[in-house]
């Protein structure tokens, strides 16, 4: 993976998106000191470099019907079948990450479900019939918090 070096502006912008990503471009001109224009090509920029992943709104599962959050471990049939399960996990809309991990676990994943009885039928109905010898399912009860990188404290690190 090649490395771009970000200069005290790219890393200015990175810290104030970071804190609010609806901010308008013409506030982050107006608090780094330049053109709304050069903030639009930076930000092109970090996002064609790959350092923005894009923004979104984030939508509360539970608001919506999706009551049980879990994280279950995934093991393999057939070792040699890591592309098919995972264009098989893709397909199916409540995983929301998936992962190549280290320790026993072949892949990792975040799922949604509406409860408890609909978790017991994903896991028995969409995940097993991939190609998994088995499973093991952990519920998270309610997340304690969740954030992104401090990216403010990475910043200062690099000085």
């Amino acid at each position: 993976m090649t490395h771009h070096s970000l200069d005290s502006l790219d890393k200015q912008i990175l810290r104030i998106i970071s804190e609010d990503a609806r901010i308008p471009f013409l506030e982050v001109a107006r608090m780094c000191n330049v053109s709304g224009a050069a903030i639009h090509q930076r930000i092109q920029r970090l996002t064609n470099l790959g350092y923005l992943k894009g923004s979104q709104f984030l939508i509360d599962p539970e608001k919506i019907g999706y009551e049980t959050c879990s994280y279950i471990g995934l093991f393999l049939k057939n070792g040699e079948d890591y592309g098919r399960v995972v264009e098989g996990l893709f397909k199916i809309p409540e995983i929301v990450e998936c992962h190549f991990t280290t320790g026993g676990f072949d892949l990792f994943i975040k799922i949604y479900a509406k409860n408890n009885h609909d978790l017991m039928n994903l896991i028995h109905n969409k995940l097993l019939p991939l190609g998994l010898a088995r499973t093991e399912t952990v519920i998270s009860f309610k997340t304690a918090f969740r954030r992104q990188l401090p990216v403010a404290q990475l910043l200062k690190e690099d000085k």
